[in-house]
C-alpha cells in the first residue's frame, strides 16, 4: 500500500446514528440480493423435472437425478473463480461496480436456463448448456455474496455493522423462501404432467426478471465511504490483493473459512438439505417437510436480524458462542423428536430455523479480519473455497457418519461445526477481538 493510515477508518468508525439514506442502502441491497439468490437456488426446487427433461428418457431415473444434482454442485465449484475475479477489481476499482455487475451476470444465465431447448430437441446439447449456465450462475453468485457484505458492512456506522450484515444475510435468506414459495405453488396448481409440458420454466423466467429488477435498484446506490476514501488517499492496494492476502493474512483466511464451514452446515443440512432427509430416514410426509421448511426459512429471515443486532450488543464472538451452543440443543431436540415420530416437528423446525440465524454473526467476523484495501479478495477467497469444499463434501461426510450414527449423522455433523464455530469464537476473546470491528 502507498501510504500508513490509522487503525480505523473515520468514515467507517463514525459514532451516528442510522439514517435514512443508511436504511435505503440496506433495503435495496438486501431485496437486491433476496432476488439473486432466488435464481442461484431456484434449480435445486425443479430438480426432478430437470432430470426428466435434460436427460435421455431411457436412463435410470437415479442417474438422472445424480447428474441434476452433480450440475447444481457445478455452480459452488465454480463459486471461487467468480468471487476471487470480482473481488480482485472490487478492491482496485470499487465495490459498487461489481455489487451491480454480479446480479447482472446472475439474471443472464438464469433467463436462459428458462428458454434452454430440452434432451427430446437437441439431444446432449441440452444438459451441456445448462451445465455451462449453471457455471455462470456460479460465478455470478462468487462475487455477489462477499460483495454485499463488504457493501453494507463499509455503509454502516461504528456499532451498526453486525446489523448491517444480518440485514443482507436476511436477504440472501429470503431468497431461499421465495424459491420454496415458489415451487409450492407450481405444485398446488400444475400437475406434474403440466410442469413437465413447460410451466417448469416459469420460475426462471420470472428469477431472470427479477435479475434485471435488481440491476436497475442498484443503481440507486453509492459508493461505500471506505473505499472512496482509500481511492482518494492513494491507499488502495498496489500488489494484487489475493497475493497480498495470502502473504500476509493467512490468519484472517483460517478463521474466515473456520466459520464458513459452519455457515455451510446449517445452510445446507437444516435448510437445504432436511426437507428431503426427513422424508427419507424419517418418513415425514413430503407436504409438511415443505411447509416445515416453507416456516423455517422464514424464521431464518427473522434470526439473522436478531443475531445481527445481538453482535452490536455483546459482540461478535458471544453472539456466536451463544448462539452455536442454542442451536446444538435445539438441533438434537428436533431429530429426537423425529426419532419418536414427528409430534412437534413443525414448531422445532421452526425455532431451528430460528437459531440458524447465527450464521448472520459469520460476515461480522470476517469484514473485520482484512484491512480495508483487501478486504473484499480476503473475504471472497476465504468464503468460497471454503463453501466450494465444505459445501461438495457435506453429503459424503454426512453419509460417513451415518455407517456409525445412523439417523442422527446430521446433528452430529451440524454439531461438529458449530463446536469450531466456538473455537473461534473463544479465540477472537482471547485476542481481544471479539466486537469484531472494521479495520484497515
Amino acid at each position: 500500500m502507498t501510504q500508513a493510515i490509522p487503525t480505523v477508518l473515520p468514515l467507517a468508525s463514525a459514532d451516528r446514528r442510522m439514517g435514512a439514506r443508511d436504511i435505503q442502502t440496506l433495503l435495496l441491497a438486501s431485496l437486491g440480493g433476496a432476488l439473486e439468490f432466488y435464481d442461484f437456488v431456484v434449480f435445486v426446487f425443479f430438480a426432478l423435472p430437470i432430470s426428466h427433461l435434460f436427460f435421455p428418457p431411457d436412463m435410470p431415473q437415479w442417474l438422472a437425478q445424480l447428474q441434476t444434482y452433480a450440475i447444481f454442485a457445478a455452480g459452488y465449484l465454480a463459486r471461487p473463480l467468480g468471487g476471487i475475479v470480482m473481488a480482485h477489481f472490487g478492491d482496485r476499482q470499487g465495490r459498487k461496480r461489481m455489487f451491480t455487475l454480479s446480479v447482472f451476470l446472475m439474471a443472464l444465465p438464469t433467463l436462459a436456463i428458462g428458454a434452454l431447448p430440452v434432451y427430446a430437441s437437441v439431444g446432449l446439447l441440452a444438459p451441456l448448456l445448462l451445465l455451462c449456465l449453471r457455471v455462470m450462475q456460479g460465478v455470478a453468485i462468487g462475487g455477489e455474496v462477499p460483495g454485499a457484505w463488504v457493501f453494507v458492512a463499509e455503509h454502516a456506522p461504528r456499532g451498526r455493522v453486525g446489523f448491517a450484515c444480518a440485514c443482507l444475510t436476511s436477504g440472501l435468506t429470503a431468497g431461499i423462501l421465495i424459491g420454496s414459495l415458489t415451487a409450492a405453488w407450481m405444485n398446488h396448481h400444475f400437475s406434474p404432467a403440466d410442469v413437465l409440458r413447460g410451466w417448469w420454466r416459469l420460475p426462471f423466467v420470472l428469477g431472470g426478471v427479477f435479475g434485471f429488477v435488481a440491476v436497475w435498484l442498484r443503481r440507486w446506490l453509492s459508493e461505500t465511504p471506505v473505499f472512496a476514501e482509500l481511492h482518494a488517499r492513494k491507499a488502495l492496494s498496489e500488489a494484487l490483493p489475493l497475493r497480498t492476502v495470502l502473504a500476509g493474512h493467512g490468519g484472517s483466511v483460517v478463521i474466515s473459512m473456520a466459520v464458513t464451514w459452519m455457515l455451510t452446515a446449517a445452510i445446507l443440512v437444516l435448510t437445504l438439505g432436511l426437507p428431503s432427509l426427513v422424508q427419507k430416514s424419517f418418513g415425514i410426509p413430503a407436504d409438511v417437510a415443505f411447509l416445515g421448511n416453507s416456516m423455517a426459512a422464514f424464521c431464518l429471515g427473522l434470526g439473522c436480524v436478531a443475531f445481527g443486532w445481538l453482535v452490536d450488543r455483546i459482540g461478535a464472538a458471544w453472539a456466536l458462542i451463544a448462539g452455536s451452543v442454542a442451536l446444538v440443543i435445539v438441533t438434537y431436540l428436533m431429530f429426537g423428536d423425529l426419532a419418536a415420530g414427528g409430534t412437534h416437528f413443525l414448531p422445532l423446525y421452526a425455532l431451528t430455523g430460528f437459531l440458524v440465524g447465527t450464521v448472520a454473526v459469520v460476515p461480522t467476523i470476517m469484514v473485520a479480519a482484512f484491512p480495508a484495501p483487501i478486504r473484499f479478495s480476503g473475504i471472497s477467497f476465504a468464503y468460497n473455497v471454503a463453501y466450494a469444499v465444505f459445501g461438495a463434501t457435506t453429503a459424503t461426510f454426512i453419509g460417513y457418519l451415518a455407517g456409525t450414527a445412523g439417523r442422527m449423522a446430521a446433528a452430529h455433523y451440524v454439531t461438529i461445526t458449530a463446536a469450531v464455530g466456538v473455537a473461534v469464537a473463544v479465540w477472537l476473546l482471547v485476542k481481544g477481538r471479539g466486537k469484531a470491528e472494521l479495520t484497515t
